[in-house]
């Protein structure tokens, strides 16, 4: 790819970063943003220890699925694993987010997830939000229990550790890493002034049509 072109990519990366770390999902030194070079096996992603506020583009790191750099200068996010699993799983994701959202990292320790109580749940992200099974960090582990829980969907729970979502652009990812935080918002207050009413027993069949044809970027064999 065109130096010109990475360079663009590079700052989306950092466009990407800055938003969450202003959303107030991520703290600096925590959390990840990662977004594919083309259709090349490569992809670019935020440095270790990231500071967000004074994040700049020559410090996003270039990496190969392989696990080589391809970039010199800062050490890759100690997650790169976690979004290799991914990006070789989804060829239709661009921008894979991960944040540690106080919320939704709350229902990740106690190791529950989030069942369908709004619409947009569905339009989104697919459904329901799972947790994983615990994996360890910086590890395959962490990966491949990420894909188990995100199925077909685009956002998922990490046990004891935080939010992992994906989109086909990285606006759709940020948008996405957003909703998760709000419906973990939205289900622990709900949880402590009552017992929430589910939608499990509604006609919610347009609105897993308008996630299919919009939003998934899953196989299409996940969404038979």
């Amino acid at each position: 790819m065109e130096p010109e072109k990475i360079r663009e990519l590079r700052n989306a990366v950092v466009d990407a970063a800055k938003s969450i770390f202003s959303k107030g999902l991520v703290e600096n030194n925590e959390g990840n943003v990662s977004i594919r070079v083309g259709k090349n096996e490569e992809y670019l992603i935020t440095p270790t220890a990231n500071q967000y506020d004074t994040l700049t583009e020559d410090q996003i790191v270039h990496m190969a699925f392989d696990g080589t750099p391809l970039s010199s200068g800062k050490l890759p996010s100690s997650e790169t694993k976690l979004h290799t699993a991914i990006f070789k799983s989804r060829p239709k994701v661009q921008c894979v987010i991960h944040t540690h959202s106080t919320f939704a990292t709350m229902l990740s320790v106690v190791r529950k997830g989030i069942p369908i109580i709004m619409e947009e749940q569905i339009i989104y992200l697919g459904g329901s939000i799972d947790v994983s099974n615990y994996g360890e960090a910086h590890t395959d582990d962490i990966g491949e229990v990420a894909l188990k829980a995100l199925g077909y969907k685009n956002g998922a729970i990490l046990a004891n550790h935080g939010v992992i979502v994906c989109g086909k652009s990285a606006s759709n990812a940020i948008k996405n890493a957003e909703l998760v935080e709000k419906f973990a918002k939205i289900y622990w207050g709900s949880l402590l002034i009552g017992e929430p009413q589910l939608l499990i027993d509604e006609d919610l069949e347009r609105f897993h049509k308008m996630f299919q044809q919009l939003f998934a970027n899953c196989p299409r064999k996940l969404l038979k």
